[in-house]
């Protein structure tokens, strides 16, 4: 019987991931039909980018899954017409080892001061070496997939990792806590402060006023997380007063960020356009396809959004 694959998701994207999807469903010995457009009734698994087209699921009577072209799920997950299983996008070869990339470069881009250098237009000569990675500890928060593969190459560096999560973890490399205790010992002992949290009601406004004092004076803030993590405003008072000494920032609530947003002329804050991580089309297509396999072969899904956690 033959598989019927919707593909929902931008032109750009059906151009990216159409030939890789080809190949590892070829790989699979599966008959199968994938294409953009198809009768609702007709489809066993929709490959979904939350923006597209597809909302409403209810047409899609013999739906087996829903199989996310990335790892954020907060814009779909609540959907009341998504019964069936939906699966996020975790991707080690693509998107977890960008992440990786790209907070180990910003991590090791504060703990060495390297701004002061790259822009010196004063010529300044001021020879303060940084404290080696061992005397500068990192904090964590959100322990999933992204940031326990973060937190451990970090500490391959040298650095003390310390994550927190909703529930406690036990990761090697990092001293995981959780709870409010747990948060609040992961802040005052972060002097980097790493978000990679999800974005659920209860994770929105983490770093407020509150918390932020709580960091130790001068600490960094990197979030390649979700925007909605930080009050923006509290951010840019602990800017502002020193308390935090620069903050990195890949998400925003608004995106693309607002031309007069306060973030873009600060000048504590390095704005990046979302580009932490992102899917590469080969690997990731393989791990939509194996969860097809799974579905058809009667074997579990892999990565199940918990629809209670909203992640």
């Amino acid at each position: 019987m033959t598989v019927n694959v919707l593909f929902a998701a931008n032109e750009t994207r059906w151009a990216q991931y159409e030939p890789h999807l080809r190949s590892a469903l070829d790989a699979t010995g599966l008959e199968y039909h994938l294409a953009t457009d198809m009768a609702p009734e007709d489809v066993d698994y929709i490959v979904y980018a939350p923006n597209s087209s597809v909302q409403d699921f209810t047409p899609y009577t013999r739906l087996k899954a829903v199989l996310n072209l990335w790892a954020g799920v907060e814009d779909a997950v609540n959907n009341p017409t998504l019964k069936v299983p939906y699966a996020r996008m975790v991707d080690d070869e693509g998107l977890t080892q960008g992440m990786v990339e790209w907070v180990t470069g910003h991590t090791l881009r504060h703990h060495l001061g390297m701004d002061a250098h790259i822009v010196n237009p004063d010529h300044a000569w001021i020879p303060d070496a940084p404290p080696v990675a061992s005397d500068r500890p990192v904090g964590i928060l959100g322990l999933g997939q992204l940031g326990s593969a973060c937190g451990q190459a970090l500490h391959r560096l040298g650095f003390p990792v310390s994550g927190w999560a909703r529930s406690q973890k036990k990761i090697d490399g990092i001293t995981c806590q959780s709870g409010s205790d747990g948060l609040r010992q992961v802040l005052t002992q972060s002097q980097i402060l790493i978000l990679l949290l999800p974005s659920t009601p209860e994770t929105e406004n983490t770093l407020n006023a509150e918390t932020l004092a709580l960091l130790p004076k001068g600490a960094f803030i990197i979030n390649p997380g979700r925007g909605p993590l930080i009050d923006d405003a509290a951010l840019v008072d602990a800017l502002d007063s020193g308390q935090v000494a620069h903050a990195t920032l890949d998400v925003f609530r608004t995106e693309p960020l607002p031309q007069d947003h306060p973030f873009w002329a600060h000048p504590k804050v390095t704005v990046t356009p979302h580009i932490a991580s992102e899917t590469r089309a080969p690997s990731a297509a393989r791990v939509i396809v194996e969860n097809i396999r799974r579905g058809e072969s009667g074997e579990p899904f892999l990565y199940l959004v918990d629809r209670d956690a909203g992640y």
